[in-house]
């Protein structure tokens, strides 16, 4: 593998890769257990799939951008390592899969040619930050949120506060009071607002704090209504910190932020973020959005090829619902719809080529899995759309009734129940067949997962479905779990959806039939589908779909999922999105000492915030390696810290002036300066020399 490491021009990627390639290794070696490597491959975008032996990789693009060269890359790398199509995410990330463990150090090296990562593109880690796809082009934004969200994702990658949480931690930046990015249901959420004072208008941003949705959704809180710019990456520093502290790490289902929030109260959680602001690495961090580089635009006088267009028709729809006028004078910008978010790499270059001379060097993947084409000449919306129906990706409805948001579900998902692509393909069939006007109905979003866990975000849908799964006459049949009412309200307001019902999987297409029934012919004048909702009352739509819950009318095809030619099975791997608990003390022990040397190679670099959190990493972790000895269980750290004061300090088995407590949180007592830095490294070495000594000892007592 040497031959393509000396390619990489950036020294900490190679790092990055060499050090995969390293661990990868040791894991076939059996040097690395197998739970601990799983960790450290999802940090590096590395996801085990439902298929054994392949690997699904998960392509970082933060707020969903990436040029022309950056697409064409990804299309190239999946032709060559995966299976030729590109998956486009809800997280605005691309995905490729079936790909093999041992070519992944290769893949991450053709990719970061075109400056793309997977690091930390899975894991429990910050995820791919999203943002709304008009993000610089909208309308209504009172300024571009691109380069706010730019400058936190190359903040907090590779930041040792944030690389080893009980949880992942997802961010969104929204363009507008519209909040597009859904900022209530993250774990921080950016609102743009600006205000007037002493005659100048001083931006800042509303944050939302502990939102999220899976199995059991809540809507975050507001953290600050107004909070100026330069205090955002500071105070989700501060954040960050509390989550990675106090979070808990034994039980995954319980260990998003949110849980903490309500656990602890949202007052002292904001106690507890203020009191790390003093040893925070940046008290204040200006972003100097005014001179973010404008995308590469087309050519003014660009010639394009000839075109036609076939359809006339379908091309006035696709302007009407898909095309809108951008804050720039002059400029239209056009979304794509991709049909459950999977396009091929032989179509990706095919548009790629045509679509160059027509749009700006500046494409987005949207949230809702299609894509965004900017910065298009008025004259040159037909070529466009001939390019898009030459390719068959110039359906009109995008992010209508009729563009389905689902998530992979059973076709490579561990954690999926049932099919959520099939029943998908199955509801956009009878909307384009029963109800065609519907494709100009922006206000009902159907959204889908597999499975409880959200990645379809059916918890915030119109018309939400999950996989689930029914049992009648001792067999198991698919089913889906109805959910209505979710939905964006507004400026960080937002509405979970209720669970109505649940019908067999292959009733989904009745159960969308009664409710667009019934709301034709009960829906008031201009009445949107939640108001209907609110008015009519769960209880009344529970009673609608009741007779579709029937099981004596079942079929045999009831019993076979959406897409599938064999009787349904319920066949649920481990998820790998959830932290991983390690009980080995020699290689908790490893990591304590792998710790402390990137704390010295911090502290060399003179990265003193950096050596100063790796010191305090590198306690914890010893710590909870000479307790798990001792047959303690652990779980978040201040617990780790409190549990060996109590095993160890207090029973005079460690000999310690004052208490590990005391020690360990000198960390949020002091700035980050050289001189603390280099007392807390040394104190942090001192503590894992006396532990190694302490393993030995008690080694050699057993021995006897």
């Amino acid at each position: 593998m040497q031959s393509f490491r000396t390619e990489l021009e950036n020294p900490v990627v190679e790092k990055d890769i060499i050090e995969l390639e390293k661990k990868i290794r040791q894991f076939r070696a059996g040097q690395i257990p197998e739970e601990k490597f799983r960790s450290l491959r999802l940090a590096r975008g590395i996801y085990g799939q439902r298929q054994a032996g392949v690997q699904m990789i998960r392509i970082k693009l933060p707020y969903g951008k990436m040029t022309l060269e950056q697409w064409k890359r990804i299309s190239d790398v999946s032709d060559e390592y995966s299976t030729g199509n590109l998956h486009l995410t809800t997280r605005q990330d691309i995905q490729i899969h079936f790909v093999s463990l041992e070519r992944t150090p290769e893949l991450w090296t053709k990719l970061d040619l075109d400056d793309i990562t997977i690091r930390e593109a899975c894991g429990n880690t910050v995820r791919n930050i999203t943002a709304s796809d008009k993000a610089g082009i909208d309308p209504e934004e009172p300024f571009d949120v691109t380069p706010y969200a730019d400058a936190a994702f190359r903040y907090f990658l590779r930041n040792p506060i944030c690389q080893d949480m009980g949880r992942k931690f997802k961010m969104a930046f929204s363009s507008s009071d519209a909040d597009t990015a859904w900022a209530f249901m993250h774990d921080i959420g950016v609102i743009p607002k600006v205000r007037q004072e002493n005659g100048q208008e001083v931006r800042g941003f509303k944050i939302l704090v502990g939102g999220g949705l899976g199995a059991q959704p809540y809507l975050a809180h507001v953290g600050h209504e107004f909070l100026e710019e330069d205090q955002l990456i500071p105070y989700i520093e501060a954040v960050l910190r509390v989550f990675d502290r106090h979070g808990e790490r034994a039980s995954r289902h319980k260990a998003r932020m949110k849980f903490l929030i309500q656990k602890i109260g949202f007052e002292e959680f904001q106690r507890l973020v203020a009191e790390e602001r003093i040893a925070i690495k940046s008290k204040s961090f200006h972003v100097d959005a005014d001179t973010w580089e404008a995308p590469e635009l087309p050519a003014a006088d660009a010639v394009l090829p000839a075109y036609t267009i076939r359809d006339p028709k379908k091309y006035e729809a696709w302007k009407q619902t898909n095309v809108f006028q951008q804050r720039q004078a002059g400029y239209y910008a056009a979304y794509v719809r991709v049909p459950l978010g999977n396009i091929s790499s032989v179509i990706s270059r095919q548009l790629i080529e045509a679509l160059k001379p027509a749009i700006a060097n500046d494409v987005r993947v949207t949230a809702n899995q299609g894509l965004l084409l900017k910065y298009i000449q008025p004259a040159h919306l037909p070529y466009v759309f001939s390019a898009l129906e030459a390719a068959g990706f110039a359906e009109p409805g995008f992010d209508s009734i009729a563009d389905i948001t689902a998530c992979p579900g059973t076709d490579t998902c561990n954690l999926a129940i049932s099919s959520s692509t099939g029943i998908s393909t199955a509801l956009e069939l009878v909307i384009q067949e029963e109800f065609p006007d519907l494709v100009y109905n922006k206000d009902i979003k159907i959204k889908i997962s597999g499975c409880m866990n959200s990645c379809g975000q059916h918890g915030i849908a119109s018309i939400g479905f999950h996989g689930s799964s029914l049992k009648s006459g001792g067999k198991v049949l698919p089913a889906l779990q109805v959910l209505l009412g979710g939905g964006i309200v507004g400026d960080g307001v937002g509405r979970v959806a209720d669970k109505v019902i649940k019908v067999p999987s292959k009733r989904g297409p009745d159960v969308l039939r009664s409710l667009l029934n019934d709301y034709e012919a009960n829906g008031q004048k201009d009445e949107k589908f939640n108001d209907y909702y609110d008015r009519k009352g769960e209880k009344y739509f529970y009673d609608l779909l009741k007779p579709l819950t029937d099981l004596n009318t079942l079929i045999d095809e009831d019993f076979v999922d959406w897409g599938q030619g064999d009787k349904f099975a319920t066949a649920i791997g481990v998820g790998e999105c959830a932290s991983v608990v390690i009980d080995l003390v020699a290689t908790l022990l490893f990591e304590g000492e792998e710790k402390l040397q990137w704390s010295q190679a911090a502290l060399d670099d003179k990265q003193y915030a950096d050596s100063i959190y790796h010191s305090y990493s590198t306690l914890v972790q010893t710590a909870k390696a000479l307790l798990l000895g001792e047959g303690v269980s652990c779980n978040t750290q201040t617990g780790i810290i409190n549990d060996f004061d109590k095993h160890f300090v207090e029973t005079g088995k460690w000999p310690l002036d004052g208490s590990f407590k005391t020690l360990v949180l000198q960390i949020n007592q002091n700035e980050p300066s050289e001189s603390f830095a280099k007392q807390y490294q040394q104190q942090a070495a001192d503590f894992y020399q006396q532990a190694q000594s302490y393993r030995q000892q008690t080694a050699a007592v057993v021995a006897q």
